[in-house]
């Protein structure tokens, strides 16, 4: 069975103001951004060229100042309703920053056990689709402390690389639960 996705315009809004986070930036490249087996995101674009193009993408999507945080640091958090297509937006929006900016490691973190299910099984179903759409698949996988060589396929492939993780991960007590910090 195959799926026809579309992209209602509150999606392409949505996929559109994340890859313009990142407008002006040098696309990444073998040179620059692989160091010792290691191929990384590399962002060339300063902390204030970060802020005005996020500032910039507030003002053209009309938010409100109430429901805009600006924080300066390196994280983002972009909000969607749920039923909206959040999962579809960011796996689109992976693409879209792999096309432009030559961005290939994606760690979607989530709450639960279940919904990391889900997130996978969204990334099998989708597939087909965006190998239609950019000619390339990504490759995602569940984090395991025990399968360490999917975190080094990870770090030194220059492909679409995403690593799903639920948080419980972070919190576990267990030597195996460790690994995630020391190696």
């Amino acid at each position: 069975m195959k799926f026809k996705l579309e992209n209602p315009p509150h999606q392409i809004t949505a996929i559109h103001s994340v890859v313009e986070v990142f407008r002006g930036m040098e696309k990444n490249t073998y040179d620059n951004a692989h160091i010792e087996d290691i191929h990384s995101n590399v962002c060339s674009l300063s902390q204030q060229e970060l802020m005005n193009n996020i500032k910039r993408i507030i003002t053209k999507n009309n938010v409100p100042a109430n429901q805009s945080c600006i924080i300066e640091s390196n994280d983002a958090c972009i909000e969607m309703e749920t039923g909206t297509g959040k999962t579809y937006v960011y796996i689109k929006s992976m693409f879209e920053l792999n096309k432009r900016y030559g961005f290939s490691k994606f760690i979607v973190v989530v709450p639960s056990i279940a919904i990391r299910e889900g997130v996978k099984k969204s990334f099998e179903m989708t597939q087909d689709h965006f190998m239609d759409t950019y000619g390339k698949k990504a490759r995602f996988f569940i984090y395991d402390s025990k399968k360490l060589d999917q975190i080094e396929q990870f770090s030194s492939s220059n492909a679409i690389n995403v690593m799903i993780i639920n948080i419980q991960a972070f919190n576990s007590r267990g030597a195996d639960a460790r690994r995630i910090y020391e190696e």
